[in-house]
């Protein structure tokens, strides 16, 4: 939902899937740390990374309510790591959301893990209880090699950190890998680290995205020269890998984002058995299953 005559948007605007029917509600412009060598997202020069000023952000709300009222049931705070604003502003924000739009029921954001450093379990508990519901973390693998070739400014011990800090305050937890990161030289030990990553955290809801380079992959092999991608059946057979080393409990786990070739639905670890199954079928007759044609990925 975007009422571009109420809010100020600056182009391009990124949400998660799930967010389809929500108002976004911008209170950072881009993204914080901006240097990962796979994202294209917030590169565009007028995505250079800013605060909104809060101002601004609370007379959004305002007209929003005054236009919209009880309508409204999501927001997601944009753009790409609205949890760097100290936590002093974002529940001025939430509270402002409560107080005109009572309609809302949800509130969520991206996260990077290094945004949490600073902030307690117990702001985040007031966050949680102020209405900030669920944040998206792009942990993108679990394997400490792959993550410093492509620059990330995270490790495992600092995502399994984060993540926990977010479960222990009540704050529903997406992750999300990125299936491909590691290329033909790291693809094992990166499915290996980000299923013991989600081991560790047992988050709420879990998925998984094919990288992809629209815009080329010179950033990338910048400061991983020897990275090759995967191909299609590479693909599988990191997946297989990676779906056999889970052992969680209640997790809803999607591979069902438009450029994942094989979509995989079910909650782990209830299904596990099931979506292995569909990845064996795929890595030995790929004729004989479902794919998303070529024309359909969306990258």
């Amino acid at each position: 939902m975007y009422p571009s005559h109420l809010i100020r948007y600056v182009d391009p605007v990124f949400r998660p899937p799930s967010e389809a029917e929500s108002l976004i509600l911008p209170v950072t412009d881009g993204c914080s740390w901006n240097q990962c060598t796979f994202c294209e997202m917030y590169t565009a020069p007028q995505k250079k990374f800013r605060a909104r000023d809060e101002d601004e952000v609370l007379d959004s709300i305002r007209r929003c309510g005054e236009r919209h009222g009880a309508e409204i049931r999501r927001i997601f705070l944009a753009d790409g790591d609205a949890l760097v604003l100290p936590t002093r502003r974002l529940l001025n924000v939430l509270t402002a959301i409560r107080e005109h739009l009572p309609g809302v029921r949800r509130v969520s954001s991206y996260c990077l893990p290094r945004n949490l450093r600073k902030k307690s379990v117990a702001e985040l508990k007031e966050l949680a209880d102020a209405g900030l519901k669920i944040a998206y973390v792009g942990a993108e693998s679990g394997d400490d090699e792959v993550l410093a070739h492509v620059n990330k400014g995270e490790t495992y011990a600092s995502t399994v950190d984060a993540l926990l800090k977010l479960g222990e305050a009540g704050i529903t937890r997406s992750v999300m890998i990125l299936n491909g990161l590691g290329g033909r030289e790291l693809w094992r030990q990166h499915a290996e680290d980000s299923a013991r990553l989600a081991n560790a955290t047992q988050p709420e809801y879990l998925a998984t995205l094919v990288v992809s380079f629209p815009q080329g992959e010179e950033r990338l092999r910048a400061g991983f020269p020897g990275w090759e991608p995967l191909s299609q059946h590479e693909l599988f057979v990191e997946m297989e890998c990676f779906l056999s080393g889970l052992e969680l409990e209640r997790t809803v786990f999607r591979s069902d984002h438009a450029s994942n070739w094989l979509i995989l639905k079910g909650t782990l670890g209830a299904d596990k058995a099931r979506l292995l199954a569909q990845v064996h079928s795929a890595i030995a007759a790929p004729e004989s299953v479902k794919l998303r044609p070529a024309w359909a990925r969306g990258l």
